[in-house]
């Protein structure tokens, strides 16, 4: 008989989960909700004093247990940095969420060579790497109806074309939801599962600015008239981390309120 109570359904209790850029916006909000559902969340990113105080704060909650590896993905050395020290504290990993990212905006006609180099390698290279680093850890963790899952934050912006001149980021975007689709058939064999949630507007730092300016004209533009909440991005990442979610791979999920498919006219 299936067990279909929700606790059984969308329990995360006692996951190892590693948020990349977890101290801060969405993965700030997705760390939240894995700790507060009893998971053991490890954020990562370069401001050690943000995961510091991160985890302080999510510690207070309860429940779950949240730590740091404090790492910049910029250099790609760090990526074995993480693999080895996470290996080290748990010794294997459910879920992986992919949410370390970059923007660059600027002019078309002056976009330069730098954006490219800096944007691609954050937001499509290091994931691939980072994630091939941790393959071990995540196979370790995986059964059969269980799989370990990889989760990787892209962005309508991979989905449409953007009115902003951010010509790198679209572009990083729709190749990380692609190569999701591609290491979703690789990795599937070895009971991981590998799916995409393309977020639409959220508070985070880097829509800030974009907020800040034409924040009421973006809610106005999502069919639902709002932006984002933690909870749409941590329940969304909580269902796929879930047993609920554990035959989902290969998807990319638009979390945008409808925001893609607005129609103008």
């Amino acid at each position: 008989m299936a067990n279909m109570d929700v606790n059984t359904l969308f329990g995360v209790k006692d996951k190892v989960v590693l948020v990349t850029g977890g101290a801060k916006g969405i993965g700030r909000m997705i760390s939240e909700g894995f700790v507060a559902n009893g998971a053991r969340v490890y954020i990562s990113s370069r401001d050690a004093k943000a995961c510091a105080e991160a985890c302080k704060e999510l510690n207070a909650m309860g429940k779950g247990t949240a730590d740091y590896i404090a790492a910049d993905f910029y250099k790609e050395e760090e990526i074995a940095k993480v693999a080895a020290e996470l290996k080290k504290r748990a010794g294997k990993l459910h879920i992986l969420v992919n949410n370390s990212g970059s923007n660059w905006g600027e002019s078309y006609d002056t976009y330069p060579s730098a954006a490219w180099d800096r944007v691609l390698n954050l937001n499509l290279k290091r994931v691939f790497q980072l994630t091939q680093a941790v393959t071990p850890l995540l196979e370790a963790a995986a059964t059969k109806d269980d799989p370990s899952r990889v989760i990787n934050i892209g962005s309508i912006d991979g989905l449409r074309v953007p009115a902003l001149e951010t010509f790198a980021y679209s572009a990083s975007k729709a190749g990380l939801h692609h190569m999701s689709r591609v290491l979703a058939s690789h990795l599937g064999k070895r009971r991981i599962t590998s799916n995409t949630i393309a977020c639409g507007p959220f508070q985070s730092k880097m829509m800030k600015a974009t907020l800040e300016k034409f924040g009421e004209a973006i809610a106005s533009s999502v069919p639902l008239g709002r932006i984002g909440s933690p909870e749409d991005v941590a329940g969304t990442c909580i269902w796929l981390g879930s047993r609920g979610g554990a035959w989902v791979n290969g998807a990319t999920i638009a979390l945008d309120g409808g925001t893609i498919v607005a129609s103008k006219l």
